[in-house]
């Protein structure tokens, strides 16, 4: 099987460390990159030439750069470029320190567009590769208490990545975006800040809150590493890949209610046309 390269964002814990080990046990090459690239010393001992480690902010897109510019000449090629690195910090919208809602956007969102961005060039020279958006499945359904900043950026993710396989198709980019449910990394412990909930929010981001500390989550991000590496070296690649029980009913039950949603209300939405029947029944006023 042809060895691959990868570039890899937040490769210092959690998804990013996962995938970096799996990528290397299948026998390819990585440039690991994190913001203190001293926390892959044990894996540059253990595999040697085969992993360069490089420091790497990414929302600082001459520096994303830089270190794609670093794994070419070190390996010759970028083959998959995974932009992984991100984290949530909890906070009803309402509330939300301004700067700290920013600061998510930039690396959730803007972290992405500067390495996928970056990558553009390089893969269009080469002819081709993957490019992997980790997403989640909150970026899918949406609508979780005290996630803004997060989810608003993975919603973005999503859309910047269903542009870029149009406008990149004839270079042979491919694009997986990949929603993982709740899984053992640190998402929610060390990365995480809890901002002050008011009381008038204990019912929704506060209870969301309480929940997310006191469950194990199910998912084993060595496994979903696996997962990934088995599919990247496919031909035909999901656009998007849930990852997870729970998420894969959650993105099915969004689904089913949204084309529910869209087929009880195609007529009035058609009657917006010039020339299409005006006015229509609005579907019955029930809930859902």
């Amino acid at each position: 099987m042809t060895v691959q390269t990868w570039f890899i964002t937040g490769s210092s814990r959690g998804f990013g460390r996962a995938l970096t080990i799996a990528a290397l046990e299948a026998g390819d090459q990585v440039v690991a990159t994190a913001r203190k690239p001293e926390q892959l010393d044990d894996l540059a001992t253990a595999y040697g030439d085969r992993l360069l480690p490089v420091a790497l902010d990414v929302t600082d897109a001459a520096a994303a750069s830089a270190a794609l510019d670093a794994g070419r000449e070190r390996f010759g090629r970028i083959d998959v470029v995974v932009n992984n690195a991100g984290y949530a910090n909890i906070a009803p919208v309402e509330t939300a320190p301004e700067e700290d809602f920013r600061r998510q956007f930039e690396t959730n969102f803007f972290g992405v567009y500067n390495v996928s961005k970056a990558a553009l060039p390089l893969l269009r020279a080469q002819g081709g590769g993957i490019v992997i958006q980790f997403s989640s499945v909150g970026g899918r359904v949406g609508g979780t208490p005290g996630l803004g900043s997060y989810q608003a950026a993975k919603f973005a993710v999503d859309g910047l990545t269903r542009t870029l396989a149009t406008e990149s198709a004839p270079f042979n980019i491919r694009y997986l975006v990949v929603e993982p449910a709740g899984f053992a990394t640190d998402w929610a412990g060390a990365s995480m800040d809890v901002h002050s909930i008011p009381e008038y929010y204990r019912g929704t981001v506060g209870a969301f809150a309480e929940r997310l500390r006191g469950n194990d989550a199910p998912g084993d991000p060595e496994r979903a590493a696996a997962i990934l590496v088995r599919v990247a070296k496919r031909e035909h690649l999901p656009s998007h890949l849930v990852l997870g029980a729970i998420g894969a009913r959650m993105a099915l039950d969004y689904s089913r209610t949204q084309i529910a949603e869209a087929d009880a209300w195609q007529a009035v939405s058609a009657s917006a046309d010039f020339g299409a029947p005006y006015p229509v029944d609005l579907p019955a006023d029930t809930e859902k």
